[in-house]
């Protein structure tokens, strides 16, 4: 897990970010139109935004159903420690996963994964348990596909900015005395101390999920 203390974007490059994620194909005629700059200084605040990382590309969303990929399904899996790097290097060669995320708690992988067939999908699920124990969950609809990032709050980016200034603290520190995987280790400690206390204070009775 990594924080970057980086500068605040203003107003203007959020408003270019939301128009971009609506339609990466505006011209920079139009995106000057749309967020009040003219088309070079438009151009220029792109270019500058892709020189900082923070628009790392620009691609083509697909319906893999039409593609002829009607089932989608969330793999969660949980790994013993010495077949995790197979695990990670046989779901990145797998074309069948999508997406794959290194997560805290009891699962070491999340996947998703579209399929042509259930059969399909059940090869794919068999070749991931000969290194760890995957459980399914085959999606039915998507309420919320990939929404684009939106400009925070002002109340959530002040909240924010002592996590991340303590973030760039501990990395210095660290690089200083070579103990950066030490103070990272603490940090991504500290966050899942925080995920579980929200789980806990927010679970109250139990109900039928």
């Amino acid at each position: 897990m990594t924080f970057r203390a980086e500068r605040p974007l203003d107003d203007t490059s959020w408003r270019v970010l939301a128009a971009l994620q609506a339609d990466a194909r505006l011209s920079f005629s139009e995106l000057g139109r749309r967020v009040g700059l003219s088309p070079p200084a438009a151009a220029e605040r792109v270019r500058r935004l892709e020189d900082a990382g923070t628009i790392t590309g620009y691609r083509v969303e697909l319906d893999p159903e039409r593609l002829g990929f009607p089932i989608a399904a969330i793999i969660r899996v949980s790994v013993p420690e010495h077949h995790f790097a197979r695990l990670k290097a046989l779901v990145a060669e797998l074309a069948e996963v999508r997406e794959a995320h290194h997560v805290t708690g009891a699962d070491s992988l999340v996947l998703k994964v579209s399929a042509v067939s259930v059969g399909h999908l059940e090869q794919v699920i068999e070749r991931i348990g000969r290194y760890g124990t995957p459980t399914t969950a085959v999606v039915l609809s998507s309420p919320v596909r990939a929404r684009a990032l939106e400009q925070p709050s002002r109340a959530a980016a002040e909240r924010m900015r002592p996590v991340i200034r303590g973030a760039k603290r501990n990395g210095r520190g660290a690089a200083a005395d070579g103990k950066s995987e030490v103070a990272m280790s603490s940090l991504r400690s500290d966050v899942a101390g925080r995920l579980r206390g929200r789980k806990t204070r927010s679970r109250g009775p139990l109900t039928q999920q």
